[in-house]
């Protein structure tokens, strides 16, 4: 049953879809909701930035091998410094945000490309 179960994962997942490439960083922005200020946050595969009380890992950033203007797919881990607990933990896809998001009551986190 555990079996079925992550092979219906992989195979609905964005990644198993098509032939991807993976890039050396990638760029996420970062949006205060209390300020209105947003920033863009260039990231290393495994390198972390803090961004206001989070701080932001990269593990992987892909994209699609035959077009990769089109999207991005990150897998971040966000912590809480103030809580020292992971908020989000998982893959961000640049073309669809919502579907996998930071829920947080101040700071939105997106990806919006691979880098190198």
């Amino acid at each position: 049953m555990i079996r079925a179960a992550l092979c219906l994962i992989l195979v609905a997942s964005p990644l198993a879809a098509q032939d991807t490439v993976r890039a050396q960083g990638a760029m996420l922005r970062g949006l205060d909701k209390v300020s209105g200020r947003t920033t863009d946050l260039p990231l290393q595969i495994g390198q972390a930035v803090r961004y206001g009380r989070l701080e932001i890992r990269l593990g992987e950033c892909r994209y699609p091998a035959g077009d990769p203007s089109s999207d991005a797919f990150a897998q971040l881990t966000i912590t809480d410094l103030r809580q020292n607990a992971s908020v989000f933990s998982g893959w961000m896809i640049a073309s669809s945000p919502a579907l996998s998001a930071l829920d947080d009551a101040r700071y939105d986190v997106w990806v919006m490309s691979c880098q190198g």
